[in-house]
């Protein structure tokens, strides 16, 4: 036989671009348009119904960049159509390529009922199947003219990204606003010749599937009279029936389909439009519910789900509707998809107390499943946060964009760095957009790397990132590929449903050890400093205000403000989502950020010193109220007293120039450029710098990636480096030594200070910075040996080879850690902590006598100066607080971690505070102290051992209490663990290595 396949290939997609497509709506009328453009931000939907709206004609501009315009759409179904389907279609000014990056529109009847969302994939609404001829119709589009930020030509510096900037220009062009009505023959035909045509070009040329479905292709084609395609549609699709009917194979792979709209809370646009993305889509899922009985849809993101009810209550009884008939699915229990990088130990448990407990109130649903798709890396603290919150599943997505190794597995179990293992699933489909094309359902197939032992895959089925969700043609071609020749089956399940079947098909899938890191992405630790710090800073006065104000309730009646606490954590869990914390959302979303963050931050102060004024009592003691979980000047943890004295700190000059800082236990030499050649350990009698290098060296690098900038720093950016040595100042005053530098348009102040009784150089760094792609880094080179060295974490910390033996670790360029980075060889290790910055990188070099062993250097990252989606990313005046600890082993720096993120408050008082609470042992690190989240006013205690091993302490109770419980993140009693043993006020802990536990206290 004569090979025709390109003919057939070819004139297929001529057929059905040119004539079978456009004979889906083969006959229309116009509709009478008019439009009202809200003044400035969006309006209640009454108000928007009630705007007086001009004519306005295809063809005409509209919609300033971020603004509202509310279209009527209004005319009469002609009475020839009687007995036919018809439908609305309403475009905008769609581009198809751009679903969720465009304009949107919600439909509403004239009594503000919602209908659907319109997008690019989705521009009909349903007028009637079938309709009687002579229907008025009338409906009203709330149209956002979101403009494009993310182009074609990606990653253009643009000054769309804020409203402020952004201009009046109109961006989109009306399009098509018409009464339609369509041939559903020919619209299933169009479904028929696609899910044949993708599968034919899926499989092997030599398989004689793909010759029968292209002989059945050619056969169709044959049938289709291309001047009556209406007329010839259900003829030609008869000539498909056989090869569509034809059934997998038993060994055929199995996809579990699940709807979904991936929808980020904040990214290429502000946190006010995903109120509404939401809206729309959550609106066009419970339609097409209605329309398809074996459609499941899934949304994640408690929050997502309490703006529908806050915001939409038409929709909110909808979803509800839907939930209550086991169709539109609550999953992930987290508040957002947050970051889980960055988040530190509470405010990741946080993400699932208040996640799970929305679902729990709403529905009386319990998720068992984390479900964060797009989430950039994973700590390896989160496999027991999950646990611990009662759930024991995980999905994600994204580890599929590494550019450098491929992951070797799609299911198998995550082990944290406490032993915890969590039963994973990476979906080999590669997307979160799954839009049931033959070429992603062949990938999913090929590509899962468990065959063999499993063979079933998620596919999370729907247009996300800026929502949509699933389409009808998605549905139709799910059920077309349910059980077909030469392609893996598809069936609508519900999260639960898949994770059921994989676990039980492979029930010893292998083991994953570690941190799941994200070989991409590394500059979101970094850029955006100004987020990242609000969120650091907002987690530490959260645990103050906790802490003291549950110490004023239990001591002082203090009010507890449970209603504040609950608001202002769920606004901190929401600027954890995974483009804002991460610094890659637009300057809209890190503008209004840093606005929030101000305001919380005033407002939970205000807690603050409340609760320590009611614990201090009238007087005029100065008292030093001490947060941090380990006792400092004698201030025992969690207490307040007068502080023990300390002794003194020394100020000499310098040989050669600069000056040198001396207490006792650390000497510290500052040369005349500022730069730290000596942090010399008294007692261990043992310099703490590289020979021949120095700290507090700051470098400056060409910061210009690939793609992704405020993503993305490539490795390249290393090759060339600016050390800025010179110094317009260096002047000391008392145990502080000032430093000013001046580099391109910037200018960078440090203030070095080694404080009485302190293993720790104190180094104050202000940043006024105005480079554009630029990367500043903070250099410490360390005089130890390491192979490893360890970064805090959730619950605990994590080590990393400081070696780059192969492609794996020489990927993890650049890295995470939250309060410290601790290196060290035996007999001696070295800290580097800081009050705000997460991104560092760790190296090794040879020694500067020779070839005498080796060095290591800890260098963190300060500030980027990336153009996209910001052009203005982190211009101005940055303040950060870093700190060398020489001779420190990891206790110390855990203990100098939380130091320097909790400073001590100053209060005038009567009387001393006794800790709520007490440990006696160091390893064991209290993070919470608080009141139930249920009002009884039980004492709630977080606690997890610290250091990497096992742990054995006293908790000393400072209040009556008559019974001690384990409890789950939720304050739940866990049936399978036995209260701790208790006698008086004390109760005796033992845990292992990085054990998180959560004991609740009822008081007596």
């Amino acid at each position: 036989m004569h090979d025709d396949r390109s003919l057939v290939e070819a004139r297929l997609k001529r057929v059905l671009e040119e004539r079978i497509r456009p004979a889906v709506y083969p006959e229309s009328v116009p509709l009478e348009v008019a439009v009202w453009h809200a003044p400035d931000e969006p309006v209640p939907v009454a108000e928007g119904l009630a705007g007086i709206p001009e004519p306005i004609a295809v063809g005409a501009r509209w919609g300033a960049p971020w603004g509202t315009s509310w279209f009527r759409v209004t005319g009469t179904v002609p009475q020839e159509w009687a007995g036919k389907t018809v439908e609305a279609l309403l475009d905008l000014g769609f581009d198809e390529n751009m679903p969720g990056f465009q304009c949107e529109g919600l439909v509403y009847r004239p009594d503000g009922t919602p209908v659907k969302g319109l997008n690019p994939r989705n521009q009909w609404v349903r007028i009637g199947a079938p309709v009687a001829g002579g229907e008025e119709v009338r409906l009203h589009i709330e149209a956002a003219s979101n403009p494009v930020v993310l182009d074609y030509h990606p990653f253009v510096p643009t000054q769309l990204g804020d409203k402020e900037t952004a201009g009046s220009e109109p961006q989109y062009t009306l399009t098509r606003m018409d009464l339609a009505v369509l041939d559903e023959n020919v619209w299933q035909l169009v479904l028929d010749l696609e899910v044949v045509g993708e599968l034919m070009a899926e499989l092997p040329v030599d398989s004689a599937r793909r010759w029968d479905l292209l002989r059945a292709i050619d056969r169709a084609l044959d049938a289709v009279d291309l001047q009556n395609v209406n007329g010839t549609a259900e003829h030609a699709r008869s000539r498909l029936a056989a090869v569509l009917s034809a059934p997998a194979v038993p060994s055929a792979h199995r996809i579990s389909a699940i709807g979904h709209a991936h929808i980020d809370s904040a990214w290429l646009w502000p946190l006010r439009e995903t109120v509404r993305k939401v809206a729309r889509t959550t609106s066009n899922m419970t339609a097409l519910l209605d329309d398809e009985p074996d459609f499941i849809f899934a949304m994640s993101q408690a929050q997502q789900w309490a703006w529908v009810k806050e915001h939409r209550p038409e929709v909110w009884a909808r979803v509800k509707k839907a939930v209550a008939d086991g169709r539109f699915v609550p999953a992930g229990g987290m508040w957002v998809e947050s970051d889980t990088n960055m988040p530190g130990s509470e405010a990741m448990a946080r993400q699932f107390v208040h996640g799970k407990r929305f679902f729990l109130d709403e529905f009386g649903i319990e998720n068992e499943e984390a479900w964060l798709p797009d989430t950039f890396g994973f700590a390896a603290g989160l496999p027991q946060i999950i646990k611990a919150a009662g759930s024991k599943w995980l999905l994600t997505q994204k580890i599929s964009w590494s550019q450098t190794n491929k992951f070797p597995h799609h299911t198998f179990r995550w082990e944290g760095i406490d032993g915890t293992r969590i039963f994973t699933h990476f979906p080999p489909v590669d997307t979160y957009n799954c839009s049931m094309q033959g070429r992603e359902i062949a990938h999913a197939a090929r590509n899962f790397k468990d065959k063999g032992v499993a063979r079933h895959s998620l596919a999370p089925t729907g247009w996300g990132d800026g929502g949509g969700g699933t389409t009808r043609e998605m549905v139709a071609k799910a059920a077309r590929l349910r059980d077909l020749e030469g392609s893996a089956t598809v069936a609508w399940e519900t999260p639960k449903e898949f994770f059921e079947k994989a676990e039980t098909e492979n029930p010893e899938p292998p083991v994953w050890v570690g941190e799941l890191y994200l070989e991409l992405h590394r500059a979101t630790l970094t850029s955006q400093a100004k987020t990242k710090q609000g969120n650091r800073r907002s987690e530490h006065l959260l645990r103050e205000a906790e802490l003291w104000a549950a110490t004023a309730a239990v001591r002082a009646g203090f009010p507890y403000p449970y209603e504040d606490l609950d608001r202002i954590w769920k606004t901190v869990l929401l600027h954890q989502f995974h483009d804002i914390l991460p610094g890659s959302s637009i300057a809209w979303v890190h503008r209004e950020a840093r606005k929030t963050y101000e305001g919380l931050a005033a407002e939970l102060n205000g807690i603050i010193d409340a609760a320590q004024r009611a614990l201090a009592g009238e007087g005029t003691t100065s008292l030093v109220f001490n947060s941090a979980p380990h006792a400092r000047e004698g201030v025992p943890a969690g207490g307040a007293r007068t502080p023990a004295a300390q002794g003194e700190t020394a100020l000499a000059t310098r040989v050669g120039g600069g000056h040198v800082l001396e207490n006792g236990l650390l000497r510290i030499e500052i040369d005349g450029r500022g730069l730290v050649v000596s942090a010399y350990d008294i007692e261990a009698d043992r310099e703490t710098v590289a020979l021949g290098r120095a700290a507090n060296l700051l470098q400056l690098h060409p910061d210009f990636p690939n793609m992704w900038d405020a993503w993305d720093v490539d490795e390249f950016y290393r090759n060339t480096v600016t050390d800025l040595t010179d110094a317009d100042e260096v002047v000391a005053d008392g145990n502080t030594v000032r430093i000013v530098r001046s580099f391109g348009a910037s200018k960078v102040t440090q203030l070095l200070s080694l404080a009485p009784g302190e293993r720790r150089l104190l180094i104050d760094t202000e940043v006024d910075w105005h480079e554009t792609e630029k990367f500043l880094k903070l250099a410490f080179p360390l005089d130890v040996h390491a192979e490893r060295y360890a970064s805090e974490t959730q619950f605990g910390h994590f080590h990393r080879p400081t070696h780059t033996n192969t492609s794996w670790e020489a990927a993890k360029f650049e890295a995470c850690n939250h309060r410290f980075v601790h290196l060290e060889e035996p007999g001696f290790g070295v800290a580097v902590v800081n009050d705000s910055t997460y991104g560092h990188d760790v190296t090794r070099t040879v020694r500067g006598d020779g070839d005498k062993g080796t060095t290591t250097t800890v260098r963190v990252s300060l500030l980027r100066a990336p153009r996209f989606p910001d052009p203005e990313t982190d211009q101005g005046v940055h303040r950060f607080r870093h700190a060398l600890v020489p001779g420190a082993g990891i206790g110390d720096a855990v203990r100098e971690g939380w130091r320097i993120n909790l400073p001590e408050r100053r209060v005038t008082g009567g009387q001393e505070v006794a800790p709520l609470v007490g440990v006696d042992r160091d390893a064991v690190v209290v993070t919470a102290v608080k009141l139930a989240d249920d009002g009884s006013g039980d004492v709630v205690v977080r606690f997890h051992e610290a250091h990497g091993g096992r742990a054995s302490a006293t908790l000393t109770v400072g209040f009556a209490f008559d019974a001690v419980e384990v409890v789950d993140l939720l304050e739940r009693p866990l049936a399978d663990e036995a209260a701790p043993g208790w006698d008086g006020d004390r109760i005796q802990l033992v845990l292992r290595p990085f054990e998180l536990m959560t004991l609740r206290l009822r008081r007596s």
